[in-house]
């Protein structure tokens, strides 16, 4: 599945505009980037770090804590399983040499 990104929660990873195909199913690895269902309005996707697994699912976390509107298990707690979307194969658009700096 294709995914842009929006806002600025995970700088300096991606940035807004940022295209990425994600991996639905895949296995999840602390440290990957993933895509879940937003626990309060689950129509919405976020794209977060998988930061470890609790006991009660995963942790995910923000690259830029101070990013306005920033929600991440911070706010919502771990994530189960069944809310994780896939994992961010790659980043397809811009291609690096177009990436703005």
């Amino acid at each position: 599945m294709r995914v842009r990104v929006e806002g600025d929660s995970m700088l300096p990873a991606l940035r807004p505009g940022d295209w990425l195909w994600v991996w639905r199913g895949a296995p999840i690895r602390a440290g990957d980037l993933v895509v879940a269902r937003l626990p309060a309005d689950p129509s919405l996707l976020i794209v977060k770090r998988a930061a470890w697994k609790a006991a009660d699912g995963w942790w995910l976390e923000s690259d830029n804590q101070r990013a306005p509107g920033r929600r991440d298990s911070w706010d919502f707690g771990a994530l189960p399983p069944s809310a994780l979307v896939g994992r961010v194969a790659l980043r397809y658009w811009p291609p690096t040499f177009l990436r703005a700096r």
